[in-house]
């Protein structure tokens, strides 16, 4: 295992450096927090595709395959929809608002009355996910040194809050392109072909397993439906995606880096898939179906190039686990802390500004490291908050995006109603149950419309403003600075 450790060693060493080179590069809160919105397309596109493909989508994905066959891969494709879905319909108009937060865009739009609810909510979605993806350092780092859970979940969590601390987006923008890279060659090049040829090929696939593992339906239509609401609608809201929106140099890269991006993750969800099927050929009493991905890695693949494979899943869960961090201390100071505050408009210098958010980034990376090593129950956890986020903001953003009519009120009756709602469906029929997501998002959907249609419409002032700021004529974005060398 010595190469092996090898190439993991230097992988994490090579995350350190570059948040230190970050750290150079971030003068700015828009640099800090947006790396001064200038990404260009292949930057956008490696950094956008590996923020929504982490270890859900790796190892999760594996073993849904493992489990249900090439329809195990709807989970992840629902993701890929959800990207695009974003980058060809909203991001351009997104890119162009120039603010920082979800809950920003909702001032804009209403009037400023919907902010630290919105927030909240925003915030305990970014908190779980960045819980979640930190407890999967465990199961890697298990393989790799045999280190308890506690132990490896403190020192995966411990590189990506340095490294995200010292840098800000720079450093994960710089981190996530190497980790887009790494799975790619990883998983894609190297991870699929070699599960599938020791498999037997397809044809010996075929054979060896139920014809319902190679139904594309096989997963079940309820499912699927499932999954849409979930994860597509949550790609088009969550904080953690909009954050890296924010980052393109223009609407155009925006919406043909996200598209590019999308249609990545399309591949990557077919190729854990058919990764999981194989494994159920080669391995078809595993007792858990997410033991799939390091049960081939661990005993099929060459010395070396499991290092490498081991590294592409660190690197998945690394650059999720880097986004979801940044988004939760970006809505902690932001959304919730500057406001409870009262000091929203106050101005501050570039540096200050910087050394807040980097303060935030450690106390809620500090925090999510100990909320992981308490938590055990990962799914339930992730389920809680992709609920409150799709039952309780989607109404209320992509109105404010496509309906004139609605208003702060019915906005704010939206948040609150479909909240509660997912809230109290989640105790009636359980966690897991698919009630919570239907008729939470339901019931924001028609508090949103009454009370809209019921209160006074939003003032034209508003209105006016927001339509220059969609449209990128806002006065206000002169005032942010332009890096010399542009």
């Amino acid at each position: 295992m010595a190469v092996d450790y090898t190439v993991i060693v230097v992988y994490l060493v090579g995350m350190l450096a570059m948040g230190w080179w970050g750290m150079r590069r971030a003068k700015s809160k828009s640099e800090f927090l947006v790396a001064g919105r200038r990404l260009g397309p292949a930057l956008y596109s490696g950094t956008m595709a590996a923020i929504v493909l982490g270890g859900a989508s790796t190892i999760g994905g594996v073993g849904l395959g493992y489990k249900y066959g090439l329809s195990g891969a709807w989970m992840v494709f629902t993701i890929g929809l959800g990207l695009l879905a974003l980058s060809v319909f909203f991001s351009a108009r997104i890119a162009r608002l120039k603010v920082y937060t979800v809950s920003e865009m909702l001032d804009l739009r209403y009037g400023g009355r919907a902010g630290v609810i919105s927030g909240i909510v925003m915030w305990a979605y970014t908190l779980m996910l960045a819980v979640t993806s930190t407890i999967a350092y465990a199961t890697i780092f298990d393989v790799l040194f045999d280190l308890n859970r506690t132990v490896a979940i403190v020192l995966g969590g411990s590189i990506v809050v340095a490294y995200s601390t010292l840098g800000g987006m720079w450093s994960i923008t710089l981190t996530d392109m190497v980790q887009f890279v790494v799975k790619t060659i990883g998983v894609l090049l190297l991870l699929l072909p070699i599960a599938v040829v020791k498999a037997g090929g397809f044809s010996a696939m075929k054979a060896e397993l139920p014809t319902e593992y190679f139904d594309p339906l096989g997963i079940g239509g309820e499912t699927i439906f499932t999954y849409v609401l979930i994860y597509t609608f949550g790609m088009l809201i969550g904080q953690d995606i909009w954050q890296r929106v924010f980052t393109a140099r223009s609407d155009r890269t925006a919406r043909w880096g996200g598209t590019v991006a999308g249609t990545y993750c399309l591949g990557y969800a077919l190729a854990g898939a058919v990764i999981g099927t194989a494994a159920k050929v080669l391995y078809p009493e595993l007792g858990s179906p997410d033991d799939a991905f390091a049960t081939i890695v661990k005993d099929e693949l060459p010395i070396g190039v499991r290092g490498l494979v081991l590294a592409a899943a660190l690197a998945a869960v690394m650059s999720t686990s880097s986004g979801a961090l940044i988004a939760c201390a970006t809505v902690a100071n932001n959304d919730i802390w500057s406001r409870l505050r009262g000091m929203t408009r106050r101005a501050a210098d570039a540096h200050d500004e910087v050394r807040g958010n980097r303060v935030f980034i450690l106390i809620m990376g500090v925090g999510v490291i100990g909320t992981a090593i308490a938590l055990n129950d990962v799914v339930e956890a992730l389920t809680v908050a992709y609920n409150l986020l799709v039952g309780g903001l989607l109404v209320p953003i992509l109105g404010g995006l496509l309906w004139r009519r609605g208003t702060a009120q019915g906005a704010l009756a939206s948040v609150i109603v479909g909240g509660l709602a997912v809230i109290g469906l989640m105790a009636s029929f359980g966690i897991l149950a698919n009630e919570p997501v239907y008729y939470g998002l339901l019931s924001s959907l028609v508090a949103y419309v009454v009370v809209s249609l019921l209160t006074k419409p939003t003032d034209a002032a508003v209105l006016a403003a927001w339509r220059e700021r969609l449209a990128g004529r806002s006065p206000e974005l002169a005032s942010e600075p332009v890096p010399a060398h542009q």
